[in-house]
């Protein structure tokens, strides 16, 4: 195998990686939270706004990034989804969906009301 098959290949498996990482599977609720399919804790951003795009970017969007859908998913009750880069996000009774990048344990609140603005999804 030549170096520039090597590398396409070893380009093709970084992305498979980060595409099946990138989606989630539907909230669940544990211990008076919302999760998402790994046990980490999702929150909302008050500076969102219903039915428009995300006010979290760049800096924000690395730190806290985006609770997505796939495309199997489907929304009920409080849960819909809203048009994010890439596909759907997560929205939580109008609200957008993130995990924190420094909750590092299922179960870490690390982001609660961090600056007043960030809050854990509760039912």
């Amino acid at each position: 195998m030549n170096r520039q098959t090597r590398l396409a290949l070893s380009a093709l498996t970084a992305f498979a990686c980060v595409a099946s990482t990138a989606y989630a599977a539907a909230p669940k609720e544990s211990n008076g939270m919302f999760v998402d399919e790994n046990g980490m804790t999702l929150y909302t951003f008050d500076k969102d706004k219903a039915g428009s795009p995300s006010a979290c970017t760049g800096g924000c969007a690395t730190a806290w990034p985006a609770a997505m859908a796939s495309g199997s998913d489907q929304p009920s009750g409080k849960w819909t989804m809203e048009s994010a880069d890439g596909g759907k996000q997560w929205a939580y009774d109008g609200k957008r969906v993130y995990r924190f990048g420094k909750d590092t344990k299922p179960g870490d609140k690390n982001g609660d009301n961090f600056r007043d603005v960030w809050h854990v999804v509760k039912p």
